[in-house]
């Protein structure tokens, strides 16, 4: 991918897209913009410090140093958002080049990827609890101090998006209970393991951890008050062309225990096949047949013993693409200024075990 810079050794312009393409953003925000041009109009100003006794002349390289002055301390300050960056992707790469130094991390994807506001949507709210729930599993040491901070940040406006949506708790105690377990082999075989960061730290976000699941078994659900049409007035078919679009198994029993009509309608054994046969092929699971009392094969038994074998597909409403030609990750409709002919047929998907892969070195 080309670079835009002024200088082959910048990292280019930030881009931002909009109506009419992609246009190149001058600055962060309009207000440190206005701030530094009222700065460096000053070139070769006189400015009288104290009671008039002392002057001093700022010139346009003490105004330059100013200005960049300027706006680190308006990042620093920024306590509100916890990334400034104003595109949605990084460009991945795992050795030094001419054009960048360095190597892209885990935390820095955090930042330029934004988790923050990623798990607010729900298309994109499973991938980045799978995310987390795979790094607590085997990439947790490997954290810089920054990207554990964006971590544990992260994790917790998930805990409170759950606490008050009642959005998916499932997923979120798994989450806890791998990490909470990572953590407690971590802590006890200190010494032993590289851990960055002081021990005392891991015991308050294990403390912390724990009281969050703790919460999340106290979690009750809001009871919705509605007068109109609800789930159970339904046709049949229609309940059953429901279930049939579910994925996971422990969903489709969660909704069979609603109503005696849906639990019957999940009990169906055409309905666990069909599951099975998404997920698994006919090898695998003529391995573990499981036949019922009355000598047919019982799926439902079956799904659950497979899962402990085989790994199941994973279904997201919204994923991350990484571009082959540019070598840029981002999320898909937000886009990133790609210069091929044809972006799409450069586009794949990324399941977030090939996420934590880009990253490993």
């Amino acid at each position: 991918m080309p670079f835009l810079g002024q200088d082959w050794r910048s990292p280019g312009w930030r881009w931002v897209k909009t109506e009419d393409g992609w246009k190149r953003c001058e600055s962060f925000s309009p207000a440190l913009e206005d701030g530094n041009n009222r700065l460096n109009d000053i070139s070769h100003t006189v400015i009288i410090t104290g009671d008039g006794e002392d002057e001093e002349i700022y010139g346009t390289e003490d105004c330059e140093f100013a200005a960049k002055k300027r706006k680190k301390d308006h990042f620093r300050n920024n306590t509100d958002s916890q990334c400034f960056y104003r595109e949605k992707w990084i460009y991945v790469h795992k050795e030094s080049t001419k054009e960048r130094h360095g190597y892209c991390t885990l935390g820095e994807a955090f930042n330029r990827l934004d988790f923050s506001s990623a798990i607010q949507d729900i298309r994109r709210f499973n991938y980045v609890v799978k995310l987390l729930q795979l790094i607590a599993k085997s990439q947790l040491t490997s954290l810089s101090g920054a990207a554990q901070k964006n971590y544990f940040n992260i994790l917790d406006k998930i805990v409170r998006k759950v606490m008050e949506d009642q959005y998916n708790p499932r997923l979120i105690k798994d989450l806890l209970q791998d990490l909470s377990s990572t953590l407690c082999i971590l802590i006890r075989g200190v010494g032993k393991s590289v851990l960055v960061g002081n021990i005392n730290i891991w015991i308050c976000r294990l403390e912390t951890i724990l009281l969050w699941q703790q919460q999340l078994k106290n979690l009750q659900m809001n009871k919705q008050v509605n007068n109109g049409l609800t789930l159970s007035d339904l046709p049949l078919h229609m309940l059953n062309n429901i279930l049939y679009r579910f994925s996971d198994g422990w969903d489709i029993i969660t909704l069979g225990q609603v109503t005696p009509t849906l639990y019957m309608l999940s009990e169906d054994r055409q309905l666990w096949k069909k599951l099975c046969q998404y997920h698994f092929a006919e090898k695998q699971f003529c391995r573990h047949l499981i036949l019922s009392e009355k000598g047919h094969i019982d799926w439902k038994l079956m799904y659950f013993a497979l899962q402990k074998y085989y790994p199941i597909k994973e279904q997201y409403g919204d994923t991350l693409h990484f571009c082959r030609h540019c070598s840029i990750l981002f999320w898909k409709d937000t886009g990133h200024p790609c210069t091929a002919s044809d972006p799409d047929t450069c586009l794949m998907p990324v399941s977030p075990q090939h996420f934590i892969d880009l990253f490993k070195f």
